[in-house]
C-alpha cells in the first residue's frame, strides 16, 4: 500500500486504528447477538421483534463495513478473524435468551456500552490524535446506536 499522508502522524493513525478495531469487534458481537435473537425470539410479539431485529442487524452489518473501511482509510488493516475479534471485544456473548423480555434489555445494554465508549473515543480522536475525520465518523455511529437503543427501550415501555 502507498504511504498514507493525510495530516495525521503514523503513531496517531496507528492508535486510531487500534481503537477502531476494538469498536469493530464489539459491533461484530452485537451483530451476531441481534441476528441470533432474530432467529430465536419467542413470545406474543414474535413477528414485530423478528422484523425489528432484522432491521437492526442489517444496520449493524453496514456499520461493520464502514468501520473496516475507516480503518483502511487511516492506513491500517481491519481485523476480520473471529478469534482476534473475540479478544478485542468488550461485549460478551451470554446464552441466548428466547423470551424478548430478556433479549431487549440485553441488546439495549450493549448499545449503551458502545455509546459510552464512542463518546470517550470521539473526544480522544479529536483532542489527543488530531483526527477530526475519525471523530466525526464516530459521531455518526453514536447517533445510530442511540436510535437503535431508543427503539429497543421504547418497545418495553
Amino acid at each position: 500500500m502507498a504511504k498514507v499522508n493525510i495530516g495525521i502522524t503514523e503513531k496517531n493513525r496507528q492508535a486510531v486504528a487500534a481503537s477502531l478495531n476494538q469498536i469493530l469487534a464489539d459491533e461484530h458481537i452485537l451483530y451476531n447477538k441481534t441476528r441470533s435473537y432474530h432467529w430465536n425470539v419467542e413470545g406474543p410479539s414474535f413477528m414485530e421483534l423478528h422484523k425489528l431485529y432484522e432491521e437492526q442487524y442489517t444496520a449493524l452489518a453496514e456499520i461493520i463495513d464502514e468501520i473496516a473501511e475507516r480503518i483502511r482509510t487511516v492506513g491500517h488493516y481491519a481485523e476480520g478473524r473471529l478469534k482476534e475479534l473475540l479478544k478485542l471485544a468488550t461485549l460478551s456473548e451470554p446464552q441466548v435468551p428466547i423470551r424478548f423480555e430478556k433479549q431487549i434489555p440485553n441488546l439495549d445494554a450493549d448499545h449503551e456500552t458502545i455509546i459510552i465508549n464512542l463518546r470517550k473515543q470521539i473526544t480522544e480522536f479529536d483532542e489527543k490524535y488530531k483526527d477530526i475525520g475519525s471523530s466525526d465518523f464516530l459521531t455518526g455511529l453514536l447517533k445510530q446506536h442511540e436510535k437503535m437503543a431508543w427503539m429497543l427501550r421504547s418497545y418495553v415501555g
